[in-house]
């Protein structure tokens, strides 16, 4: 049965697809939401993260502008955070929720957090298979998956499993960078009461869900692409 018109598929993509859908929707509602409530320490996203910065003991870290809606990022080649201009410009529950998250990630650079480092170094392979593991999956399917074929198939399994990879060993990154934000946020006295402290909870842990959504959902492809490549219904 061609892979596209298989029901198996089809059920495990479009769960995939619903799950990541609904943690999309659970990000930009609760970003909307929380960039509303101003913050009663009066910082703006680009000054909370160079605070989280200093408390975390970073020095070395420059914080830009960066294009684009929810785009927030920290190169650690780069030594750069990077900033959307609605995080980086705002003074709001939202925005320093999200600078300090991305800061938090520059102290996971400062401190050695082997996870990180180990994300970095997967990157390329993830980029690499994401783009191209359909090719020898499908000619490999096409010639029957044996011989030849199963070893294409093969091949493909294993270059999508980088990028499965990839998203499982971001996981514990992000909720750590998180964890960091949070006790940061709450010792310098960015975060001054209970409310705001829900709302950055708020704001990062649906971010949070994001992750767990793609992960969850290159797992079920993964599975499905192994049981095909074994010939198994």
């Amino acid at each position: 049965m061609p892979l596209f018109f298989s029901p198996l598929y089809l059920l495990l993509t479009g769960i995939g697809l619903a799950i990541t859908l609904w943690a999309q929707f659970k990000v930009k509602s609760n970003f909307a939401r929380f960039s509303k409530v101003g913050v009663r320490a009066g910082l703006s996203g680009a000054e909370a993260a160079a605070a989280v910065c200093r408390a975390g003991g970073v020095g070395d870290v420059r914080i830009e502008r960066h294009g684009g809606f929810l785009s927030d990022h920290y190169d650690p080649r780069a030594k750069v955070l990077r900033l959307s201009p609605g995080v980086y410009d705002g003074r709001s529950v939202a925005s320093i929720a999200v600078a300090a998250h991305e800061a938090g990630h520059s102290i996971q650079d400062a401190t050695g957090y082997p996870l990180l480092g180990l994300r970095s170094a997967v990157v390329p392979v993830a980029s690499f298979g994401s783009s191209l593991w359909p090719l020898p999956f499908f000619i490999g399917l096409l010639l029957g998956g044996v011989g030849l074929g199963g070893v294409l198939m093969m091949a493909g399994v294993l270059l999508f499993a980088g990028v499965v990879a990839f998203q499982l060993i971001t996981l514990p990154v992000e909720f750590d960078a998180s964890r960091r934000a949070k006790a940061v946020l709450a010792r310098t006295g960015i975060v001054q009461t209970q409310e705001e402290a829900r709302g950055v909870s708020s704001v990062l842990d649906a971010a949070a869900m994001t992750y767990v959504a793609a992960a969850l959902s290159g797992l079920m492809q993964l599975i499905y692409l192994v049981l095909r490549t074994q010939g198994r219904n």
